[in-house]
């Protein structure tokens, strides 16, 4: 491929708006462009990165036995709907209606279309089935950013498991697991396996596999011993513990004037320490108002209340509706004695004596309060959010926490799908058994920008060299220069025939420029050829990486950089041998 006949508009200042390391650099490089907010189009050079991953994929994918399928990118309403999934995937989903009047969906995941192409299998002798698209998606995705991170619009690897039962599940579920970890080894993202929650897919078990990075939207803490991982709106950690008196005396009323705020009782006069208060929040959940109760030092991870309540809609409650319901305002609340709204309690306060909490009148608070004795908690639950410092839940070491970027996803999903849907099989027995799933899913294009967040310098992006866009660019110097020119289309013409995957910069550019582009670009080697170097009979091979330059004899530069090629390509492909070879 020849520079001039490749569309590559490179800049040569960073674009105005980009808000990531990879955005800009892709930007820059000439791999995308933007439509519109969270809608990209990948130009000649993001092409042929994504079909080197998207290969990576398919490779893996097929080793366990995947089958690779395309459904429908737009959905019948009705199949949502007898999975609930219609209104509990709310305004993510792009909805529209057609010209004779049906709703439909644009797909956003494909768990109920799988499923009903699912429902042709008919015996247990048929299982276990992995199937797998690589197919568009569309998330209305309230707050596009980050170039490709975050987007409306992308590519994703979706599978989807069917056995017999759960010990079927599990194997399906390892599967995929070992499948990914090849897949992300190969692609040189750095990840972490991270317990996760499942969120609107729903199932029992859940597992991101994230790279660690600060252009990241998620907050993962992990144990330093690798022993434990977890996104924080999943994460666990036993609460300090608080030494409490045997009994307390009944709970009383004091007067708290303009206190309105855990630091405000903390404070003087008062000088009650946040882990001997009790925060009361208020949520509507599923259209009902529902007290929400922490310790005074903790905070509430929202995805745990929506994971542990189930909830189709959950909201904070408005003041309004907190002071018809409770005849106070946010800051004197609190949950003694109210009996007819739904009290959820974080598990750091079962047990808790000589608390204070608001006494549901403007400026006054409870004290010697007995959580057990004085609240009627309607549901125990693990709801506060664990960071840094938080003890291991397995080792007691304290925790690390980091900015990290979700590249996958697998879940076990269970019996809701095929449930709702009647996917089932009969047995060795006759008898109709509900199919299990899992679903799996990585982002391409998210993928593609994590490969630029994780590798790039000050001159551009650095390609690990399997999914480079070409393995080697061959640039001539001198403009003008025929003989230059001829010794450097030769050399082309010859390595492409002995199979490297090249390019020829031959734009009559001025040198320095032709050399900040194919840094920027990130090919793996460039073959620089200029008059200088002929002089000596000599060409130079560097190494995008590592910056090294050998001077090559202009006879040999053919069979050398061959080697040298094939000796990246053998490196490359001896990462996603090495699982085979164990």
């Amino acid at each position: 491929m020849r520079w001039t006949q490749l569309f590559v508009p490179t800049l040569r200042e960073n674009p105005g708006g980009a808000d990531s390391t990879s955005h800009r650099l892709l930007l820059r490089a000439g791999y995308i462009r933007q439509l519109m907010a969270g809608h990209y189009s990948l130009l000649p050079l993001a092409m042929r990165v994504r079909a080197k991953i998207m290969e990576v994929i398919r490779q893996e994918m097929n080793r366990i036995g995947g089958q690779e399928f395309l459904l429908p990118v737009m959905h019948p309403a009705e199949v949502w709907q007898r999975t609930g999934r219609w209104t509990g995937m709310g305004e993510e989903m792009f909805r529209l209606t057609d010209r004779k009047g049906a709703d439909v969906a644009l797909g956003m995941t494909h768990e109920e279309i799988f499923t009903l192409v699912a429902l042709e299998l008919s015996s247990y002798r048929e299982l276990p089935q992995i199937w797998y698209q690589i197919q568009t998606k569309l998330r209305d995705e309230p707050r596009p950013k980050s170039g490709l991170l975050r987007v409306r619009e992308f590519t994703m690897k979706d599978s989807y498991s069917f056995d017999l039962d759960e010990a079927g599940l599990d194997r399906s579920f390892d599967l995929h697991h070992e499948a990914y970890s090849r897949i992300f080894t190969r692609l040189a993202i750095p990840f972490i396996p991270a317990e996760a929650s499942s969120g609107t897919m729903g199932g029992s078990t859940s597992v991101e596999f994230v790279a660690p990075c600060e252009a990241g939207e998620d907050d993962v803490v992990k144990c330093p011993t690798g022993d434990y991982a977890a996104n924080v709106e999943k994460a666990t950690s036993p609460a300090a513990a608080v030494q409490d008196a045997a009994a307390v005396p009944p709970a009383e009323q004091f007067a708290t004037p303009g206190v309105q705020t855990i630091a405000d009782l903390e404070a003087a006069p008062h000088g009650v320490p946040g882990e001997r208060q009790v925060k009361t929040l208020t949520y509507v959940l599923g259209g009902q108002l529902t007290l929400v109760l922490l310790r005074g030092d903790h905070t509430l991870m929202e995805q745990k209340l929506v994971d542990q309540t189930g909830a189709p809609a959950i909201r904070p409650a408005h003041p309004d509706e907190v002071k018809a319901a409770l005849g106070a305002s946010p800051g004197s609340l609190g949950a003694v004695g109210v009996s007819d709204l739904p009290v959820i309690a974080d598990t750091a306060l079962r047990g808790r004596r000589d608390m204070v909490t608001g006494a549901n009148a403007d400026g006054f608070h409870l004290r010697h309060v007995d959580v057990e004795r004085d609240i009627v908690v309607g549901r125990w639950a693990d709801l506060r959010r664990v960071g840094g410092g938080d003890p291991c839940p397995r080792c007691g070491r304290p925790l690390e926490q980091f900015r990290a970027v979700e590249v996958g996803h697998i879940f076990k999903l269970g019996r809701r799908y095929s449930e709702a849907l009647g996917g089932s099989v009969l047995d060795d027995q006759g008898k109709a058994r509900t199919l299990v799933m899992g679903s799996y899913g990585i982002g391409v294009e998210r993928a593609l920008a994590t490969i630029v967040e994780v590798h790039h310098d000050q001159a551009g992006i650095v390609w690990p060299f399997q999914v480079a866009p070409f393995e080697l660019a061959v640039v001539p110097l001198a403009t003008g220069d025929a003989a230059a020119a001829e010794v450097a289309e030769r050399l082309y013409a010859e390595l492409v025939a002995a199979g490297v995957d090249a390019m020829i910069d031959d734009r009559p550019d001025h040198p320095g420029a032709k050399l900040t582009d194919v840094e920027l670009v990130g090919i793996p080697y460039r073959l620089v050829v200029g008059p200088r170097g002929l002089a000596d009979g000599v060409v130079e091979l560097t190494a995008r990486r590592s910056g090294e330059t050998v001077r090559v004899p202009v006879e040999d530069a053919v069979a050398q950089v061959g080697e040298a090629i094939a000796r990246a390509r053998a490196e490359a492909e001896a990462v996603g041998l090495q699982d085979l070879l164990r």
